[in-house]
């Protein structure tokens, strides 16, 4: 059988921005596959390191070392996305809320990907009903420095079929967990100027305690698991940014990417 393998970020970098066709026996795993990837000789043995602790996508969902492929899935290899936590740790757990009253009756979220500039306080507007007695705003912007280098831009990517469903389920898992009425998350592709929203979230609320601990919890789980990669360009040079560590369910272990000799 054969399946088809993408990549993203600092990945692509090593294997091309062009999909590639592996060959597979019928029953292989993702880990076959990994096996199969460090084996091969035109990556000259250097692969295994920039395989380790990244995650796996098939066909847009993330899946473990040990799931079975078959003829014609799409393979996304993903290393840790953009990243940018504002504090050492994971994403805050927060306290859930039951919904109590009409403001908390959950409504379809506003979700999107978007190469143009996001109109913040259109956005912001649209958001708000009557009901709500709170709209807690998260406005990330490109900044004109990074670890001491002056950066000129920044450029984002997505795997945006993967990326667009990770954030339906984390508006839907916010709504659960805290008991909000409506989420609003946009982020821009492509090319960011210095002062530019890179990613905007809305929550809208009957209470404030509420809002506030969803969209804490959202930024930071959106910079740990949703598939969207940063590159940035200083005046000295580009790398792609160093993302946080996905959550250790989601990371294929470095032992399942060794070649078995």
């Amino acid at each position: 059988m054969h399946v088809k393998v993408i990549s993203f970020g600092m990945l692509k970098d090593w294997l091309g921005s062009d999909a590639a066709l592996i060959e597979l026996e019928d029953g292989a795993t993702v880990a076959d596959l990994m096996r199969a990837l460090v084996a091969d000789p035109r990556h000259g043995g250097r692969l295994e390191l920039q395989l380790a602790g990244i995650a796996v996508g098939v066909n847009a969902e993330y899946a473990t070392a040990t799931r079975v492929l078959r003829d014609g899935d799409e393979v996304a290899l993903l290393p840790p996305v953009s990243g940018g936590s504002a504090r050492p740790g994971t994403a805050r757990p927060g306290t859930a809320r039951p919904a109590d009253s009409l403001g908390d009756i959950p409504e379809e979220p506003t979700i999107s990907l978007t190469r143009e500039r996001i109109e913040t306080e259109k956005l912001v507007a649209a958001a708000k009903r009557g009901e709500d007695g709170a709209v807690v705003v998260f406005d990330g912007i490109v900044r004109n420095n990074s670890r001491g280098r002056a950066t000129l831009y920044l450029d984002y990517e997505a795997y945006e079929e993967m990326a667009l469903g990770e954030m339906r389920r984390l508006a839907a898992q916010s709504s659960e967990r805290f008991g909000v009425r409506q989420v609003t998350m946009v982020h821009r592709l492509g090319r960011l100027q210095v002062g530019e929203t890179s990613v905007l979230i809305v929550v809208a609320s009957a209470h404030r305690a509420q809002a506030f601990d969803a969209c804490r919890w959202l930024i930071d789980t959106l910079k740990q698991t949703v598939p969207i990669w940063k590159k940035e360009t200083f005046a000295d040079g580009a790398v792609w940014a160093a993302g946080e560590p996905f959550p250790r369910e989601l990371q294929i272990p470095q032992a399942e990417a060794k070649h078995e000799s």
